[in-house]
């Protein structure tokens, strides 16, 4: 027989083995198996999309380059788990902070590209906290990188901030018996402007993009226009926190993305038992005049998300969401069992998977693996539910091994920052 008859029907052959293959394992979970070089990496694909682009629009190929701004208490976290799975997989190289800065970009100070590690530069993806400052951003980031980020309702914001940073914030501190609702009946007697992580305490969505959050739009409402304004400017999506899966399709169809690039493993919760089971009214109220600059920035930009939904048309994104949420729940499935619950981290025996505790009086959950999993599909399901930091030290370490950067002595910053929350011991735990 002829070489090149051989080689048809060897490829016929190797067809034929991944039909029966994708038959087997089903269309609703299957798993495939991508060759990248020496690496396999596992993932679900979920198809088809039932919103296709236009007939007459050519596909476009994926978005490579983001800069996702991370901000507090918004579900960042599980935004930025995404984006390291796909830099994972499509060898992306992602910006990540200086020993220095621990896995913040030397949070609260201005971002500097000094706070980079060297061996993370240039950098296709940026998604670890920082306080936003254009010009060093646009000196870090390739031209052509789409900027997004996040925020959440104002009240149910700082009640998590209140509870998560509350052995850390002095404003906090000072409240006798952490008690939420005193420190919102009289801010002023416990906040101090200027303090170290004062900002946790007063207007943080507006700190964290760059603006003054000591601003009031009561007294000077052009100022939070001109902020938005210079949101508008630079960021191509800003999504929000409540409407999580409808952010989601909008980021994958603004990237290029597919649907299985967005799926998730909700990270950094809290127990039931640490949060509020509902902000009263009053108090929502005073929570939102008391963050007014913030307040302000979050109603104008779901407004004009949900203007962005009706662009892409409102009953096709709510389909893709909620295929986004079955696909989720089948992963979850597959990874954690049939049954996948959210565990304190005591319950946690995968110490890869134990998230940070930022208190004693303060519980995050997380995912943990079924006893006896190996292979590929694990791995994958480790960096679906793997915490921040985990998975910060992970990258950079494989990033410092393909640059060759383990023999160079780490850079000494100048005028380092102040050594951040998430180094503080974590203390004993309570019963």
């Amino acid at each position: 027989m002829p070489p090149i008859l051989q080689r048809l029907q060897q490829a016929t052959k190797m067809m034929s083995r991944r039909k029966i293959l994708l038959l087997v394992l089903g269309c609703s979970t299957v798993s495939l198996l991508i060759h990248q070089g020496t690496q396999l990496s596992w993932y679900p694909k979920l198809f088809p999309l039932s919103c296709p682009p236009l007939r007459n629009s050519p596909p476009r190929p994926k978005h490579m380059t983001v800069a996702f701004l991370k901000t507090h208490k918004t579900a960042g976290t599980t935004v930025q788990n995404i984006l390291f799975r796909f830099a994972e997989r499509h060898n992306l190289t992602v910006a990540l902070p200086h020993p220095s800065c621990e896995h913040q970009f030397c949070y609260p100070r201005n971002f500097s590209t000094h706070f980079v590690h060297p061996a993370t530069r240039p950098p296709h993806v940026l998604a670890s906290h920082l306080r936003f400052d254009r010009a060093e951003l646009e000196r870090l980031m390739p031209p052509g990188t789409i900027y997004v980020t996040i925020l959440r309702e104002p009240a149910a914001m700082f009640e998590s901030l209140f509870s998560y940073y509350n052995q850390y914030c002095p404003a906090f501190r000072r409240v006798p018996n952490a008690s939420l609702e005193a420190f919102l009946r009289a801010p002023e007697a416990y906040y101090r402007a200027g303090e170290h992580f004062a900002m946790f305490a007063h207007n943080t969505l507006a700190y964290d993009l760059g603006g003054d959050n000591e601003r009031s739009p009561r007294d000077d409402a052009a100022y939070l226009a001109g902020l938005i304004r210079q949101v508008e400017e630079v960021f191509s999506l800003v999504m929000i926190a409540e409407y999580f899966d409808e952010s989601l399709v909008l980021l994958r169809r603004l990237l290029a993305w597919d649907l299985d690039d967005v799926l998730y493993a909700k990270l950094n919760a809290r127990a039931a038992s640490s949060r509020l089971a509902a902000i009263p009214a009053a108090l929502a109220r005073a929570a939102r005049a008391w963050n007014a600059l913030d307040a302000g920035l979050y109603d104008h930009f779901n407004a004009t998300f949900w203007r962005r939904v009706a662009r892409a048309g409102r009953a096709c994104v709510e389909r893709e969401a909620r295929e986004l949420r079955e696909a989720r729940q089948r992963l979850l499935r597959r990874c954690f069992g049939d049954e996948p619950v959210l565990r304190p981290a005591a319950q946690i025996r995968t110490k890869q998977l134990q998230p940070w505790q930022p208190s004693r009086k303060v519980d995050i959950m997380g995912y943990d693996l079924p006893g006896g999993g190996a292979g590929l599909a694990t791995e994958a399901c480790l960096k679906l539910a793997m915490p921040e930091v985990q998975y910060s030290n992970y990258l950079l370490r494989k990033q410092k091994r393909r640059g060759g950067a383990r023999a160079r002595p780490e850079p000494v910053l100048d005028n380092p920052p102040p050594r951040p929350i998430r180094v503080l011991p974590r203390g004993p735990q309570g019963p």
